[in-house]
């Protein structure tokens, strides 16, 4: 039973990642190399006599994306936050998040803005007859200072953010290689400043590569990403973005 649900969220996942929206005519793509940091540990090391601490998580994930054909810093992100491991698969967690941003995700306008989030997610992560499947669902409250809001709009835009990734090892190649595929789908909740965001889909990230364990602390993963940005009422076009991601994780 657990090899049919298996196989077909892998179907589901590559369905997401090449059935992307039909794009409207003012669509205009990108190519653009976006690069990641993330680093997980618990607080065991506050005292070593206290196994409890070990179930209380720390997260820190630094972020470079660089657009316009990857000739300029476009955003960038600092995600710092707190979890809590309820098993040994699922895990709880919150904090803040600063980013920094430019062209081409900026305003019809082209001036630069900051953002400011609080976010919570669920992380459950499991090994499958395919391979390492993890669910992530994330909740956003974004604040941004490049525009007062428009009288009768949300002063927050909430956004919810569902990722699934499977990462199948290939070990008739080599033990620490894996291939990685996944998908995570935006949906806004609200509608604030005047069409800057729109209540309903957001956007869609769909992400295949490989990943390489290269010790017992870090994973680097290299792959292509497509990311699909809809605008329904902004006088921005639909944004369809090639990337090149390149990805750090560090579990202490």
């Amino acid at each position: 039973m657990f090899k049919k649900i298996s196989v077909f969220i892998t179907w589901m996942i590559f369905a997401l990642i090449f059935s992307a929206p039909i794009a409207a005519e003012k669509t205009v793509d990108d190519f653009e190399v976006w690069g990641n940091i993330t680093a997980t540990g618990n607080f065991g090391f506050i005292d070593s006599q206290k196994p409890d601490l070990k179930k209380f998580r720390w997260w820190m994930e630094g972020q470079g994306r660089f657009g316009n054909d990857a000739d300029q810093f476009s955003q960038g992100i600092i995600r710092p936050g707190v979890g809590y491991n309820v098993t040994d698969k699922l895990s709880l967690w919150g904090g803040y998040a600063f980013i920094p941003t430019a062209e081409p995700f900026t305003l019809k306008t082209g001036r630069k803005f900051d953002e400011h989030r609080i976010w919570q997610q669920a992380i459950w992560s499991d090994n499958t007859p395919l391979g390492r499947l993890t669910i992530r669902t994330r909740f956003e409250q974004r604040f941004f200072t490049h525009t007062a809001p428009v009288p009768g709009s949300n002063p927050v835009a909430h956004r919810f953010r569902q990722l699934i990734k499977l990462a199948i090892p290939l070990a008739q190649i080599d033990p620490d290689l894996s291939f990685i595929i996944q998908d995570e789908l935006f949906i806004n909740m609200t509608t604030m400043h005047d069409g800057f965001i729109s209540r309903g889909f957001d956007q869609n990230r769909g992400f295949v590569g490989l990943g390489y364990k290269i010790n017992q602390l870090a994973v680097a993963e290299l792959g292509y990403m497509n990311q699909y940005l809809n605008r329904p009422h902004s006088a921005r076009p639909d944004q369809m973005q090639h990337i090149l991601g390149v990805n750090l994780f560090l579990n202490f």
